[in-house]
């Protein structure tokens, strides 16, 4: 039975990505915050998943979940890793606390690089490993390629992804290992939900904040025509298992708008973009 190691199971994508996987006959490992999540998942998913309790921001939880999957694959390699946990974090950069960067950063970016090099020797770098060697699957999202306004902290996240995997790709064609991106815009997760219910109190007296109620707005949109977490969770597996797989695959409800926003002069978008949000400069 080949094994996969999903971050960030409780919910979403890694949730929708724990389930299509066993239902191919995976054993998965997934990673979780809450013990009450953990036997949640065990008893939706039965014996075939273990999860595993630690935050992406604990390295010596981390360290331990790695020493329990090693334990259970008894010598064997990990067909996959999957780098899914996330959080957003929305405000204008001029005004968005500094103490708010770095757990964004953190969490979807250099925790990202914890886990890898974590979880790594499991995947085929590791000399003594019986098996096929395994792949990378990393989240990213659209925001990886393109920075709206106002989710400064979630895209300067999401393009760290972007040249970490680039990078790593490149470093692990050594062990034959490969990496791919999986890039979703607006997905039926509780990311939006969490987004839609922030705290914009703090914004009171900015000039941002009628932008502000335009982007919660546009956020309850998106969560409404977002694709399905198991929509995202069919490309992962792609991704883990097609014999010759690309290398970044992108995803959305609305490609042909993506498609004009990577094509039109980036002049031409910022001026769209900025009227659709009441930025444009007044009088």
């Amino acid at each position: 039975m080949k094994s996969v190691v999903i971050t960030g199971a409780s919910t979403g994508i890694g949730w929708a990505s724990a389930k299509l996987l066993l239902d191919k006959a995976f054993r998965v490992f997934g990673s979780v915050r809450k013990q009450a999540d953990a036997e949640r998942l065990k008893s939706e998913f039965g014996a075939n998943f273990t999860p595993l309790l630690f935050d992406v921001t604990d390295e010596a939880a981390v360290l331990a979940a790695a020493r329990e999957v090693r334990a259970a694959l008894n010598g064997e390699t990990l067909a996959g890793l999957v780098n899914n946990a996330g959080i957003a974090v929305a405000g204008p950069v001029a005004e968005l606390p500094a103490a708010d960067f770095p757990p964004q950063l953190e969490v979807n970016g250099s925790r990202a690089i914890s886990a890898n090099q974590t979880f790594r020797p499991r995947v085929g770098t590791g000399p003594s490993l019986k098996g096929p060697k395994g792949r990378i699957g990393i989240v990213s999202s659209v925001a990886g390629k393109n920075g709206n306004p106002l989710t400064s902290a979630y895209a300067a996240s999401k393009h760290a992804i972007e040249g970490l995997s680039e990078s790593l790709r490149r470093e692990l064609m050594l062990f034959g290992i490969d990496v791919v991106i999986v890039a979703p815009g607006p997905v039926k997760t509780p990311i939006w939900s969490k987004a839609e219910e922030a705290d914009i109190s703090r914004y009171e007296n900015s000039p941002y904040l009628p932008a502000l109620r335009k982007v919660r707005g546009y956020v309850a949109q998106l969560n409404a025509i977002g694709l399905p977490a198991e929509k995202i969770a069919e490309c992962i597996f792609d991704a883990l298992t097609l014999p010759h797989p690309k290398i970044r695959y992108q995803l959305a409800p609305d490609p042909l708008r993506h498609l004009m926003t990577a094509w039109l002069p980036k002049r031409t978008v910022d001026k769209i973009i900025a009227k659709r949000l009441g930025l444009m400069p007044q009088g």
